[in-house]
């Protein structure tokens, strides 16, 4: 299975044909305090280092959090992901736990991003991969539920399928395994 990923002009493909592919995560403010405040202040400079730095150290694919408290996270990632696609054609990673932030993030982007990240929970996979497909985005699946993280690797591949089974229009979700 190959996950083809794209910005207006480049595409990045994963599998397991593919080399390793390498996902810059530092666009993201969590930990970041100055950040934050930058953030906070509207001062995106942060932002074109992080891609200069990341674009250099060889990423392949650019994770855009916005998640800063006080903040209009939706707001933010529309202005960042139009930022990083005119500093850079590295396709893009929309990460956030906000459904609105999700979507304004794949509205604002060009090309085929990925979503970092759906979990196996009903609320989550309800929201979530609707945009994912009206988007034609590529997803991050984890594999925990509204009941736990399994430390068990048995129990995240029963998990694992819920979320790649789930097709548009779909209502119904993959039975659970006791």
């Amino acid at each position: 299975m190959r996950t083809v990923l794209s910005s207006g002009s480049r595409e990045t493909v994963i599998g397991p044909e593919e080399p390793f592919c390498i996902i810059g995560e530092r666009i993201n403010p969590t930990g970041r305090k100055i950040f934050q405040q930058q953030l906070r202040d509207g001062d995106l400079s942060r932002v074109e280092i992080d891609v200069a730095q990341q674009v250099a150290g060889g990423a392949m694919v650019l994770d855009v959090n916005m998640g800063a408290p006080l903040v209009d996270e939706a707001e933010l990632m529309v202005q960042a992901v139009k930022l990083i696609q005119r500093l850079t054609d590295l396709p893009l990673c929309i990460d956030s736990s906000i459904v609105e932030v999700l979507d304004a993030g794949l509205a604002a982007y060009q090309g085929k991003a990925l979503v970092n990240s759906v979990t196996a929970e009903d609320e989550r996979l309800e929201a979530i991969l609707p945009l994912v497909a009206r988007y034609g985005a590529a997803v991050i699946a984890l594999p925990n539920d509204e009941e736990e993280i399994p430390e068990d690797p048995r129990r995240r591949v029963e998990l694992a399928p819920r979320s790649s089974t789930w097709r548009p229009g779909s209502t119904a979700w993959p039975s659970r395994t006791s």
